[in-house]
């Protein structure tokens, strides 16, 4: 049999490695364009033109003594959302958001990233199936600009039947994950050491769900529209606005810590940062961040929740209290600050697109509790402790 022959036979079993050439010598051009866009990292092409070739790199402009952190994550099942909605192209945001803000929280400052794209099957060249994968490489490549971020490199992968989904004869299905590469400094370092009574909690809004808890948003949409809920046109400004891509608080948050500033002075102290992903407030800002330090918190005025969050607690009828474990409820990031800082950090924010406002406070009682005064059901209280 002739190499050209087997060729063909792969092809119909699902893997075109010639397209396959073809789409990662694209990806390989989106990350090539993206070596300068940290001052930070000076990467040495030493691929001799070749996108499968080594491009290590060094780090540079950072305080001295500088310590190198990775983060692994992924959109987990959002990306059947992106598949349901056609949002290829946004879903950078949500893998960024992902492995970017796990290095942030702790006083990081996220620089690379290495991805891997797992595809159904990556198409034809030119073809529907072909165009909407490149438009999620070349969203990562707007993503990574507006970051500061560079793409390394990844790797692109054929699965066919190895992608799970609810929608099981889609031809775009999409899996995707990565490593954030960072560094950290031991003086930069935000631990909440230093939480005490009398600092605020600053909110900071997000536009619909970020990659956690997307299973019980899948169920609400089963149980609303059907079995076949993609296929139903009544859930198609629901699909469209359950995918609605993360917003990005890193370069803001990574700013007013002082990492892109000459001598890489704070503008604000920030205490604590609490990324509200799995578990949320309760897991998240309650038992990892306050109880420790024998602190509480009364959070009187959150975001209210997008309107598809709100519609999905209804749908599946969740309660107050588990909604704000499964999501964020309108906010992807809490920021814990000094009171005469938080008209300034309010301000801030405006120059990146991100709203933020004073939501709650930190008190001391004889029992550590976190009071949160709910946006899903007006007049309820919910308390941890």
């Amino acid at each position: 049999m002739s190499k050209s022959s087997k060729k063909k036979i792969y092809s119909k079993d699902g893997v075109d490695v010639e397209e396959e050439s073809l789409f990662s010598s694209f990806a390989g051009s989106v990350c090539k364009k993206s070596y300068k866009n940290s001052h930070c990292v000076k990467v040495h092409d030493l691929s001799g033109g070749n996108f499968r070739g080594p491009r290590p790199f060094v780090l540079k402009n950072l305080p001295k003594g500088y310590l190198i952190e990775a983060s692994t994550d992924g959109i987990g099942t959002k990306g059947i959302l992106h598949d349901a909605a056609k949002t290829h192209h946004l879903a950078a945001y949500d893998i960024i958001a992902m492995t970017a803000s796990d290095i942030t929280r702790f006083g990081g400052v996220p620089l690379i990233f290495v991805n891997v794209f797992d595809t159904s099957s990556i198409g034809n060249a030119g073809d529907d199936v072909s165009k909407t994968y490149k438009s999620a490489i070349a969203g990562l490549g707007k993503v990574a600009k507006e970051s500061k971020l560079v793409l390394l490199k990844g790797e692109t992968a054929q699965m066919g039947d190895a992608i799970g989904s609810d929608i099981t004869d889609s031809k775009t299905k999409l899996n995707w994950s990565g490593t954030m590469i960072g560094a950290y400094h031991k003086n930069k370092m935000i631990t909440g050491d230093t939480l005490a009574p009398g600092q605020v909690i600053i909110a900071l809004k997000e536009n619909g769900f970020r990659c956690n808890g997307i299973s019980s948003v899948r169920k609400a949409l089963k149980t609303k529209f059907g079995k076949e809920w993609w296929k139903n046109p009544k859930a198609k400004e629901s699909i469209k606005a359950s995918a609605t891509p993360s917003v990005l608080y890193d370069t803001y948050v990574n700013t007013l810590h002082g990492w892109y500033s000459k001598n890489f002075k704070p503008e604000v102290v920030i205490h604590s940062i609490v990324h509200l992903s799995g578990g949320a407030l309760k897991e998240k800002l309650a038992k990892d961040i306050l109880f420790p330090k024998k602190l509480s918190a009364e959070i009187f005025d959150l975001w209210e929740p997008p309107k598809i969050m709100r519609d999905c607690a209804s749908w599946r009828n969740i309660t107050d209290e588990e909604f704000y474990e499964v999501w964020h409820g309108g906010q992807g990031m809490l920021l814990i600050i000094e009171a005469k800082d938080a008209n300034y950090c309010i301000k801030r924010a405006k120059d990146f697109g991100i709203k933020a406002k004073i939501a709650g406070k930190i008190f001391k009682e004889s029992e550590s509790r976190v009071i949160i005064h709910s946006k899903l059901t007006l007049g309820k209280k919910i308390i941890y402790n």
